[in-house]
């Protein structure tokens, strides 16, 4: 009885919000399973085999921002809008730009192969098979995206599973059964990628007929060239920490870095799904103009995810000795800061989501900017005189300069549309971001006191079951 009144409710559920759980759980599975392979492969790879896939993997967020100037993301789904009638042409034009934009790169890196390989630290072998992934993968996120878009999510759930267990399965397989363990880990990830993007590039191509159509590509060009600045410097302020430890100290301690930032990848899924269920809301809550629900409810999700975050910290020493063999076993030290740098990453959109509200994208990019380069300075200095732990303290303090870029440009933003009432308590946002600084400290000094960890711990994992059934109409919605 109670399965078939579950299964009639979810029949009940409106498309879109369908569309949504299932969209929403796939990335949980996607990077669950990318983080519950992680001790597998810490201990089937030395630090250095896996610092050269971590540096693989960090390049290629980077030079993607070029190649194919991430028209995957806002401009697509402006496209599908405004041509809705021509979505298949529109959709393998898209993939027809992105192949001339990287093709056009990969011209520019075979005029001088080898400035480009000591610049990224990689080999003429990785640089390749990174061209090849950007080439066609782009066809799969242009599909996805138009699939999205529609509200169509059992064949993108179905295609996100393979690639989620086909990737490490393959790579596992690879490493275990070769000598040249980092070059099978890139290569087995990037097969996976590469046939399923192939599969969807001649299906896109298929479907639209149509690689180049100027009005489609000006428009796209035109929409997402400004944005570059903003889509590189999150990328730098994402990546630049562990390419420096690369270039400045070496591929282990990259490595070691790299494992105790991925642990940030759990804590992303819980900022994700509060995210995805609360920026709707403030939305709402902007056009009518009731900022005393997102004062309220501001604080409770803060606090929620500050709980998770402290959480995360108090049990770094277990959580690394599950996830990597000894010879990663400092990265222990890397994970309050980094951890306390999430609680930060979601500050600022509280803050941003302002700015996107009323369109004030510029400032956005500034902010995006500021922290971007205040990143690679600090990185700089401080990597140079105390080594690759420094890398965890420059991202915690270049979030934290990001959140408070936001924050005022979030005020000039509702100066200028004349909101007087505050939109955040800014006194409580400000004495929590402090609680966060000192238990992010007390953490250092607690790591030796199991019990007392497991205590506190416990504590902050009770204060975030019980301001989450308190408040779980902000995150669970009714159909």
């Amino acid at each position: 009885m109670s399965h078939n009144k579950l299964i009639e409710k979810y029949r009940k559920i409106p498309a879109p919000a369908k569309a949504s759980l299932w969209f929403t759980l796939c990335n949980v599975i996607q990077k669950g399973i990318s983080f519950l392979t992680m001790p597998i492969f810490t201990r089937i790879m030395t630090t250095a085999e896996y610092g050269e896939y971590t540096n693989y993997q960090a390049w290629y967020q980077i030079v993607s921002v070029f190649a194919t100037l991430n028209l995957y993301y806002g401009v697509f789904n402006n496209g599908m809008t405004k041509y809705p009638d021509d979505k298949e042409r529109f959709t393998s034009s898209m993939t027809g730009l992105t192949t001339v934009l990287t093709v056009g790169l990969f011209v520019v890196y075979l005029i001088a192969p080898s400035f480009w390989n000591d610049v990224m630290g990689l080999s003429s072998l990785y640089v390749y098979a990174m061209f090849i992934e950007l080439l066609f993968v782009p066809a799969f996120n242009f599909w996805a995206a138009k699939e999205r878009y529609d509200y169509k999510y059992r064949k993108i759930v179905v295609v996100t599973m393979i690639i989620a267990f086909g990737s490490p399965i393959l790579g596992v397989l690879a490493v275990m059964n070769t000598t040249y363990k980092a070059e099978a880990r890139v290569l087995a990830y990037v097969f996976v990628q590469v046939c399923i993007g192939l599969v969807f590039y001649i299906y896109n191509m298929v479907k639209g007929k149509k690689f180049f159509i100027g009005d489609y590509w000006r428009f796209a060009l035109l929409f997402n060239i400004p944005l570059i600045p903003h889509y590189l410097s999150s990328q730098i302020l994402n990546q630049a920490d562990r390419i420096m430890i690369g270039k400045m100290i070496g591929k282990s301690e990259q490595a070691i870095y790299s494992v105790a930032y991925g642990i940030g990848t759990l804590m992303q899924i819980v900022i994700t799904a509060i995210n995805n269920s609360f920026t709707p809301y403030m939305y709402k809550s902007i056009k009518t103009r009731e900022f005393s629900g997102i004062r309220k409810n501001s604080k409770i999700t803060l606090t929620m995810v500050g709980f998770a975050c402290i959480g995360v910290m108090l049990l770094g020493p277990e959580i690394i000795r599950v996830m990597a063999s000894e010879s990663f076993q400092d990265a222990v030290w890397i994970i309050p800061p980094v951890a306390c740098a999430i609680f930060f990453k979601y500050l600022y959109p509280l803050f941003s989501t302002v700015e996107f509200y009323y369109e004030k994208t510029g400032f956005v990019m500034i902010a995006s900017c500021i922290g971007a380069v205040a990143n690679v300075i600090l990185n700089y200095i401080f990597i140079g005189i105390y080594g690759y732990f420094a890398a965890g303290y420059t991202t915690l303090f270049c979030y934290i300069l990001y959140s408070f870029a936001h924050y005022l440009f979030q005020r000039r933003v509702a100066r200028e549309h004349e909101i007087t009432e505050p939109m955040f308590d800014m006194g409580y946002i400000a004495a929590f971001s402090v609680f966060m600084l000192a238990a992010m400290t007390a953490t250092l000094f607690l790591y030796p006191h199991r019990i007392v960890r497991y205590v506190v711990c416990l504590a902050a994992a009770a204060g975030f079951v019980i301001m989450f059934m308190r408040n779980k109409s902000l995150f669970i919605k009714k159909g």
